[in-house]
């Protein structure tokens, strides 16, 4: 008959290996893991930086709140997997728990998360931008925060016009050290403000907090209107000094 498979070196007889090699707590399987799986998946593996905020990929970041020592505030639901004694309450500073998330006048539920761990955040597959702040400030759509360290002074700004869904367009603004994750639809673009900077305010994800963004009036912007729509869209005008920025994302409502 056919002779049994020798075990690999280093490998005990007739215990399972690990799905990767090293990788503590493997489901033990029925028979030996191949190499064939370890390889095929070694790109997706955990990315470990030691920084308190590591992107694993474009659509998943990972925060360890062992570094810093600081809680987070994060969407209510972007958790994906956490590892560790970490805690999560419901009670953001200042916002009891809470702030109006979008356009729509919809609420935006944060969470608290603190201890000592590993937590990895994503929401529906958006793309996920960590930005850190060093002492300098940024605005950003509250429809597009994904999460924040609690260290962060933060605070919410309404911006009022004719024609906006709900009558506002909600803004944080933040300042200080520390990071806040930015999420868009789709790759986003950075472009400088120049005074005749518009945009439709879907597709504006975060500017400058020294510009000033404005509504303007109506402008009919696309091309092919949908059955029963005028095609018109609220767009923002910024204005600022040289330096300031503005980000869009390929995506409007």
């Amino acid at each position: 008959g056919q002779q049994p498979q020798a075990p690999a070196p280093g490998q005990i007889p007739g215990q399972a290996q690990a799905p990767f090699a090293g990788a503590p707590g493997g489901v033990p399987q029925a028979a030996p893991q191949g190499a064939g799986v370890a390889a095929a998946l070694q790109k997706y593996r955990e990315a470990a930086t030691g920084q308190r905020w590591t992107q694993q990929n474009e659509k998943l970041v990972r925060v360890d709140l062992g570094v810093g020592d600081q809680p987070v505030l994060a969407r209510q639901g972007s958790m994906v997997l956490y590892q560790g004694k970490v805690e999560f309450g419901y009670k953001g500073a200042g916002f009891q728990g809470r702030i109006v998330g979008n356009a729509t006048g919809q609420e935006m539920q944060l969470m608290r998360c603190s201890g000592r761990g590993q937590v990895f955040l994503a929401e529906e597959g958006t793309h996920l931008h960590p930005v850190e702040l060093q002492g300098d400030a940024i605005c950003v759509s509250a429809e597009n925060v994904l999460a924040f360290d609690e260290s962060l002074q933060h605070e919410v700004r309404r911006i009022e016009g004719h024609g906006i869904p709900g009558g506002a367009l909600f803004v944080m603004q933040f300042q200080g050290t520390g990071t806040v994750v930015v999420k868009t639809h789709g790759m986003p673009v950075v472009l400088p403000v120049t005074p005749t900077t518009f945009a439709d305010c879907h597709a504006v994800v975060a500017w400058s907090a020294a510009a000033q963004a404005i509504v303007s009036s109506q402008v009919r912007l696309r091309g092919n209107a949908s059955a029963g729509s005028t095609g018109e869209s609220v767009n923002l005008q910024f204005r600022g000094a040289p330096g300031n920025f503005i980000v869009v994302q390929p995506f409007e409502v």
